[in-house]
């Protein structure tokens, strides 16, 4: 999956918002055909939701496009994806998994809709959403190729609060061990390691400072609902010009020195080996992914 930094939700019938949301910035946005849609207007929004992937699929090719359809235990999975499930589309938000059973599950679906509607490689998003779910994370991120990036969620009144029964803080200390058992699980199986989520949409100050802590424990992205909120996180989770240059000077470094036999040098005041340089690579390459972004914004 692609290092998305921002995940912007849209509710599936509210098709005025389509535009703006894809005209904002964010990397992805998922369409929402679970929670924020009452249920009398649940099969329309399936309807508006593929015109949106058609359309917007040409006129914004770096954007990924998702839905997010009901859950498994609704009934109601099925008749989303046969409808969302067309070409143009990136992935599926796969809510309430609570096992890598779960997951055959959606893949069960997904190959049967991919196979009727001409689609391949729908990826998923998977939030770690339950009890059931944080105990089985590892599992999870490992079920399916399909899995490209994983959530380690710390919302204040969402389906994970209820579920773990903690009280919220802006610091998120009450949610640090699941959302860190979730992130070594998701980088263990070489997933995307996503975040969410910032619920109080006027203070950018509070969300600015809840994502730079998501993006030092090592989260490389995050779900927002609110436009105002992507370039806040695009912000925080994009390499600055300062540390960019250095990690290309530090690779430099130890690469000169290798090519004279040294297996360690002394760079600026920092001591490198090969640990360092490696960790340089791979903080490079994500440079480079984040580069192809909605045109390298």
């Amino acid at each position: 999956m692609k290092p998305y930094r921002t995940v912007l939700f849209v509710p599936a019938h509210k098709t005025s918002w389509f535009d703006k949301a894809a005209a904002c910035g964010a990397d992805a946005i998922c369409f929402d055909l679970e929670d924020s849609v009452p249920d009398h207007l649940k099969a329309a929004a399936r309807g508006e939701v593929a015109d949106a992937v058609a359309r917007l699929s040409q006129e914004r090719p770096r954007t990924g496009l998702f839905v997010r359809p009901n859950s498994l235990g609704t009934g109601l999975a099925g008749a989303d994806l046969e409808a969302t499930v067309v070409p143009g589309l990136t992935g599926v938000f796969a809510p309430k998994v609570d096992t890598a059973l779960d997951v055959v599950r959606w893949d069960t679906l997904l190959d049967h809709v991919e196979a009727r509607s001409g689609t391949s490689g729908v990826e998923y998003i998977i939030p770690v959403e339950t009890v059931q779910g944080i105990q089985h994370c590892e599992e999870i991120a490992a079920a399916s190729p399909r899995v490209g990036a994983v959530i380690g969620p710390t919302a204040e009144h969402a389906d994970i609060a209820k579920a773990v029964g903690y009280e919220w803080s802006p610091e998120g200390t009450e949610s640090l061990y699941h959302r860190t058992r979730i992130l070594l699980a998701t980088r263990a199986a070489g997933r995307h390691p996503l975040t969410a989520l910032w619920e109080r949409i006027h203070d950018l100050d509070g969300l600015r400072e809840f994502t730079v802590r998501g993006r030092k424990t090592g989260f490389r992205g995050q779900v927002v609902l609110h436009p105002t909120h992507v370039p806040v996180v695009n912000e925080v989770f994009t390499p600055d010009a300062a540390t960019i240059d250095f990690y290309r000077g530090l690779l430099s470094t130890y690469r000169e020195a290798e090519a004279r036999g040294d297996g360690a040098v002394v760079y600026g005041d920092v001591h490198v080996d090969k640990a360092h340089a490696d960790k340089a690579v791979e903080w490079l390459a994500r440079v480079d992914q984040l580069a192809e972004l909605n045109g390298g914004s």
